[in-house]
């Protein structure tokens, strides 16, 4: 039987090295490379007359939209494959988190394969925002009562 230490040290050796300078600069190019778009969209619906508001929910639309159709096209891994959670933070990672699973189950029909697995993934993040948010919520209605207003 090995000890702990020479455990920890064959992992170590064996382990590839960890590269986070280069991952970490490859998720912020791309992930603002896909903010950049985003915002690029939004430039472009307000300079065809959409006001702010209309401008900002169409390009939420237009960037759900892509994400999914990069994924079903098999693309969008291949992006995330080198941005790492680069890829996770704008709209199109939460697209993405909804549909990879609902295109991997669809064989097994609409309700136990693609209504039920749609949300494997997206669902925790579903749920722990909306708790978050009443959390938030009743916070700030209690620093309210108390006249201390944030916003």
């Amino acid at each position: 039987m090995i000890s702990s230490k020479e455990y920890d040290k064959i992992v170590k050796n064996n382990s590839p090295k960890s590269k986070c300078f280069v991952n970490g600069l490859k998720a912020f190019l791309i992930g603002g490379a896909i903010c950049a778009v985003g915002q690029g969209f939004t430039n472009l619906y307000q300079a065809v007359g959409m006001n702010k508001d209309e401008s900002k929910t169409l390009t939420s639309v237009t960037l759900i939209f892509i994400g999914i159709l990069l994924t079903a096209i098999g693309v969008y891994d291949k992006i995330a494959r080198h941005a790492g959670a680069g890829t996770l933070v704008p709209i199109t990672g939460f697209a993405n988190a909804v549909s990879s699973p609902a295109i991997e189950f669809k064989s097994e029909g609409f309700i136990a394969g693609l209504g039920a697995k749609m949300f494997i993934i997206a669902g925790p993040v579903i749920v722990y925002g909306a708790s978050a948010s009443i959390v938030y919520g009743i916070v700030l209605w209690i620093l309210h009562m108390f006249g201390i207003n944030l916003f």
